[in-house]
């Protein structure tokens, strides 16, 4: 394990079947204003919504509905909900849905009460929450992002042509994350394996730095393990609780800071995949799909002997008279039958980008120092191209 580091996660899990029971307990520890923040009305068509208005009822809650948080937030969807949240004095945010729903309430957190513009303070300018900041929970529908048990937000600029991510730190991560995997057999099938494949995306943004002997990428590599097995069984036959269930419990471990720690960790995928949905509105883990590929085999010499172990620990690659690059680069094959048979989208074309979108893109795309090649904006474009012409 390199360097010095602290770790805590104030985050409260409750996770199985019966796990929404758990609001009655943690409820009466914050005040009567609730915020409910929500997306396009799934909630409402599986019941779940009219469940969840029953248990703040029963626990005295006056309710303020912020609903229609995209998949993608705006900054106007940002403002909206920031001053829904300003007017009624709200005490507590309960946002129920997918990663975009928490990431959003994370940013309406700590942002409702910011004197000044938050996209510039916070997001761009990346400052210190120095304002009240509104506790909040989740209540997960969606598996992929983490977002229940970290403080990451992502939000889009459309005016500027920018989305981007802001990490704060842990007073605004939830309070409590209810983790039900059945409230996950809903999601349609597209957006199912773009989740499974943002898990699969957070742990190689992790795993794919440093050389040392680390505990991190020994859980990482069992992560990932779980994730390909667990995910196969999942696209067969959606309602495997056990699969279900295995999976929502990775993607939470996947991006909570356990296995960042002793890490320099990249993001440089994320960055672009970022940048890609800002012009496009596509679907995140979709946008890291499409250029995982071809950043990895750009990075791969830079990185040959974990790459090798990837192979070897991951996929069960035989290196028995295989070159170390021959190995690694099996590995990226085993994973690109692995993403084809999820029917994950590999070239940026169908996500809609076009030719004369790609400089705007590579401006967009934050440059990242943690892992094993600093891309130059060459770099980046040779990526996207590379996607084009997959």
């Amino acid at each position: 394990m390199l360097g010095n580091f602290s770790y805590s996660n104030p985050t409260k899990l409750y996770f199985g079947e019966e796990s929404l029971s758990f609001l009655n307990e943690e409820l009466p520890k914050y005040g009567d204003k609730v915020l409910l923040v929500y997306g396009g009305g799934s909630i409402k068509q599986t019941g779940l919504y009219d469940e969840i208005m029953q248990i703040l009822a029963e626990n005295g809650k006056q309710v303020f509905e912020d609903a229609g948080v995209m998949p993608n937030p705006t900054v106007e969807k940002l403002t909206e909900g920031c001053q829904i949240a300003k007017d009624n004095d709200v005490d507590f945010i309960l946002a129920v849905g997918g990663g975009s729903v928490c990431d959003y309430a994370k940013a309406v957190s700590a942002s409702a009460f910011c004197e000044e513009d938050p996209w510039e303070k916070y997001f761009i300018r990346k400052e210190a929450v120095d304002n009240p900041i509104i506790p909040l929970g989740c209540v997960l529908t969606m598996v992929g992002t983490g977002s229940e048990m970290n403080g990451g937000s992502v939000i889009t600029n459309t005016t500027t042509t920018q989305k981007i991510g802001r990490v704060f730190g842990e007073d605004v991560f939830p309070k409590f994350s209810i983790l039900n995997p059945v409230l996950t057999y809903t999601v349609p099938k597209q957006q199912m394996v773009a989740g499974f494949f943002d898990i699969m995306s957070h742990i190689l943004e992790q795993y794919f730095s440093n050389e040392d002997d680390n505990t991190s990428d020994y859980i990482m590599e069992g992560l990932l393990k779980s994730l390909i097995h667990s995910s196969k069984i999942a696209l067969e036959n959606p309602t495997d609780y056990e699969a279900r269930s295995n999976i929502m419990w990775t993607a939470t471990w996947a991006l909570n800071t356990l296995v960042a720690k002793g890490k320099s960790t990249d993001w440089m995928v994320h960055m672009i995949g970022q940048s890609i949905g800002a012009y496009t509105d596509a679907t995140h883990g979709m946008t890291l799909s499409a250029i995982s590929l071809p950043y990895y085999r750009l990075i791969l010499p830079a990185g040959l002997a974990k790459f090798k172990r990837y192979a070897i620990n991951v996929w069960g690659v035989n290196p028995e008279g295989k070159t170390d690059e021959q190995v690694a680069l099996e590995g990226l094959s085993e994973m690109e039958h692995y993403m084809r048979t999820l029917g994950l989208v590999l070239n940026i074309k169908e996500l809609g980008a076009t030719p004369d979108m790609l400089e705007g893109i590579v401006a967009g795309s934050f440059i990242t120092k943690g892992g094993y090649k600093v891309l130059t904006k060459e770099d980046i474009m040779s990526v996207l191209i590379e996607s084009m012409n997959q």
